[in-house]
């Protein structure tokens, strides 16, 4: 069984996207190419608060070194502050 996460108070639970290990021209790119995680991700839990202004499922932009990182089956997500997320990706 999987637990489920609910983020508290102003608190948002992101999923990151996945560091590209291809070119669009099919080069596979080696671990030790970029070493910094990318920025963006998917909203999969928001907290009870009236303040968060994004919604389950958007796609967002967040602080680069923000959030706590927590694993759950063998999955990584985020957990930041609403005032953390910079922009929604449509």
């Amino acid at each position: 069984m999987v637990p489920k996460i609910t983020p508290l108070g102003e608190n948002v639970l992101i999923a990151p996207l996945e560091k590209e290990t291809k070119t669009a021209s099919g080069i596979y790119l080696p671990d030790t190419a970029s070493e910094e995680k990318p920025h963006e991700g998917k909203v999969k839990a928001i907290g009870e608060s009236d303040k968060i202004k994004v919604k389950k499922g958007q796609s967002v932009i967040y602080n680069q070194y923000s959030g706590t990182e927590v694993k759950v089956a063998n999955k990584e997500y985020l957990i930041v502050k609403s005032e953390d997320i910079l922009a929604v990706i449509e």
